[in-house]
């Protein structure tokens, strides 16, 4: 069993919405609204690809019930445990004429630490069963810092594989942590470890620098696939996986959908490098699609095929 943790819960709209331009009236042209927040969308991205998958977290007020109804809707198993405050909802426009997107992200909820205390009791339980748990997504307010931190380390316990995809602060907590995997994308990495890359060479060190941190591996997503640090046997290797452009549709969630994938390869047992292809192609096909997390499973085994996977060479050493 997976499970996917989200604090952050969200309720998602997305407006398709034709030449947009702030400060002027438009009307749409479609409009879809869904279950969200990241671990929500790995779990859907997880469910197409036919992953055994509950997703848990917190959720409050009409909005958290609607959100999870949805989720039972779409063949989600689900656990969350109910807060005293009103779940958020996220607004994205897509402009279908130019690609753009805007996304206005609500803060979300205020969690009291009792109600934090309650949800590490039920994780933990779940946990149990589980063999990879998926951290993802921004901390509501309330929450400290390290709050990913103290749950990869309950977790860690049970001897459950610990994946975390989060940015900032909640970030460097849970690294120290040493959780299995950590998966920023590039613009999130580059504040993880303070500094900007300017090439491949500094992204390729960069995802050696993160596991120097704490975490056991490390994933970088990058517009055109990922760089990652991975664990082969008894040594480290340092891998770049990419594939050729699509023009996307909608890139909201593509990093989710990555992560989908990589984590359902990982749950199957695939090799390190089939694991990082499967998600390139998941993330990339996602983009075919208006809703996060949503993808074609017959495309993403075809598209795999284009995924080229190569170890790098880092100085005078080979990762």
């Amino acid at each position: 069993m997976i499970i996917t943790v989200t604090l952050n819960l969200a309720l998602d709209r997305t407006l398709e919405v034709p030449t947009f331009t702030p400060g002027r009236r438009h009307r749409t042209v479609g409009q879809v609204t869904m279950p969200g927040g990241k671990g929500v969308n790995v779990a859907r991205a997880l469910k197409a690809l036919g992953q055994p998958v509950i997703a848990c977290g917190l959720c409050g007020g009409a909005t958290g019930t609607r959100i999870v109804e949805a989720l039972n809707d779409e063949s989600i198993l689900t656990s969350f445990l109910r807060i005293r405050e009103e779940s958020r909802t996220n607004t994205a426009v897509l402009d279908p004429t130019t690609g753009l997107h805007t996304e206005i992200n609500e803060r979300g909820p205020s969690v009291s630490a009792h109600e934090f205390e309650l949800f590490r009791e039920k994780l933990i339980y779940l946990a149990a069963g589980a063999s990879i748990v998926v951290f993802a997504g921004s901390l509501p307010r309330g929450l400290d810092a390290d709050a990913y931190a103290t749950l990869v380390r309950d977790v860690k316990k049970l001897g459950v594989t610990t994946i975390i995809d989060t940015d900032g602060e909640q970030l460097r907590h849970a690294a120290k942590a040493e959780p299995t995997v950590v998966s920023p994308n590039e613009l999130e990495a580059e504040e993880l470890v303070g500094r900007e890359f300017n090439d491949a060479d500094d992204r390729a060190h960069a995802v050696a620098e993160i596991v120097s941190l704490g975490p056991a591996e490390a994933i970088m997503t990058v517009p055109d696939g990922c760089y990652a640090q991975v664990r082969e046997e008894n040594e480290l290797a340092i891998y770049r996986a990419m594939i050729p452009p699509l023009e996307a549709v909608s890139p909201i969630g593509s990093g989710d959908a990555f992560l989908g994938g990589y984590v359902a390869a990982r749950y199957l047992g695939r090799e390190p490098a089939d694991c990082l292809r499967h998600g390139v192609a998941c993330g990339a096909e996602s983009t075919q699609h208006v809703g996060a997390g949503v993808l074609d499973p017959a495309r993403v085994e075809r598209l795999a095929d284009a995924v080229e996977v190569t170890r790098l060479a880092l100085g005078d050493r080979v990762f």
